[in-house]
Parts: structure tokens; C-alpha cells; sequence
């Protein structure tokens, strides 16, 4: 375990990636393409960057990104990558919604790497997590395209199959995904909704 920690950790600091986290996004585009080319991404809970970072260079310049996080995050895009347009707030404040949509109406993907502050009482850091995929979903069925794609993270608990089935009532494909970089004592895993019904 502590290896594989060191080995991400190394990894991102070797490919100028402010956190580990990044390899996740990494494994999942790679396997299942959520955004290519000129594509729009939204990206909740973005902070410190890195989803955004590596989004940007995939969709590269005639794309755009969307970051949120209530903590101030501002990382200048890479060399040949898109724009990223950081948003310093609220994803349950209704006013930020206005916000992104002044920059962009509606995107291809909405992603989210979102985590609660941990408590340690496992029962409450669940809810705590379910909460906050529930809010962000609530975003993605406002903002995404016809056929877009959404991934976020979840604490594995109480609530969660149910979730899943609501999923399926709104995406054409549905996955729980656990990635190689995630660690394996972590409760955390990804839902994957691709192709948005609306």
C-alpha cells in the first residue's frame, strides 16, 4: 500500500499535478473517452486543480473547463490546453448556478473528484458524501448535453444502490468503478453515468 502511495504521489509531483487524484480521471478517460477534443467540461469540487489541469489538456485549446470549489483555486492551464474558468463557491448556493451559466449554458461532461470534510463517524461521512453526489447530479441534469457523460466520486454506504438505480433511469450506461490509484483501504468509489437522457 504504501508503495502504490508513493508511486502516485511521485507520479504527480514528477508530472506537475498538485495531487494524486489526477491518475483516477486519468484511468477513466482513458477507458471509457468521457471528453475529447473541444469538448466542455464542468468540474465540481475542483480544488486543488488537478481534474481540471489534466481536462484541459485533453480537450485541449478549443475547448473550456469550469471549476468550483469553495476554496479559491487558480493553476494556469498548460501549454496547447483549453481555457479553465475558476469559480470560487458554493455548489448548493443556488446564485452559482448563474454563474457558470455565464460562462457556458451547457457541457459535454460534468465531473466531480467532491468530498466531504471527514468526521471519522463513518455513518456520518457517508451521508455527508451522498449528499454532495446528490447535489452535484442535480447540476449535471441541469447542465449537461443530450447524451453527456457525469463522474463522481462516492463513499461506498447506506443509500448507495439506490443511487445507482436512479442513475439508470438517467444514463444509458451505468458503472461503479473503483481505480487502480484509488487506495485500497479508501471507501471511495466512482459512479458512471454516460449518455444522458434528458
Amino acid at each position: 500500500m504504501r508503495k502504490v502511495r508513493d508511486y502516485y504521489f511521485k507520479k504527480a509531483k514528477k508530472e506537475k499535478y498538485p495531487a494524486r487524484s489526477v491518475f483516477k480521471l486519468e484511468e477513466v478517460q482513458k477507458k471509457y473517452r468521457l471528453f475529447r477534443r473541444g469538448d466542455a467540461v464542468l468540474d465540481l469540487g475542483c480544488y486543488p486543480g488537478s481534474w481540471s489541469l489534466y481536462t484541459s489538456s485533453v480537450v485541449g485549446p478549443a475547448g473550456l473547463v469550469v471549476g468550483v470549489d469553495l476554496q479559491e483555486t487558480s493553476k494556469e492551464a498548460r501549454e496547447g490546453g483549453s481555457p479553465i474558468h475558476w469559480i470560487c463557491g458554493d455548489i448548493t448556493d443556488p446564485e452559482l448556478i448563474g454563474r457558470i451559466q455565464a460562462i457556458r449554458p451547457a457541457f459535454k461532461a460534468v465531473i466531480s473528484d467532491i468530498a466531504p470534510k471527514t468526521t471519522g463517524n463513518r455513518w456520518a461521512d457517508t451521508q455527508h458524501s451522498m449528499r454532495l453526489v446528490i447535489k452535484t447530479l442535480e447540476l449535471a441534469q441541469l447542465f449537461l448535453h443530450e447524451k453527456g457523460h457525469y463522474l463522481c466520486k462516492i463513499f461506498q454506504g447506506e443509500g448507495m444502490p439506490e443511487l445507482v438505480g436512479d442513475l439508470k433511469n438517467r444514463f444509458n450506461f451505468v458503472k461503479v468503478i473503483k481505480p487502480q490509484s484509488s487506495r485500497k483501504e479508501s471507501r471511495e468509489v466512482f459512479l458512471l453515468g454516460m449518455e444522458f437522457r434528458r
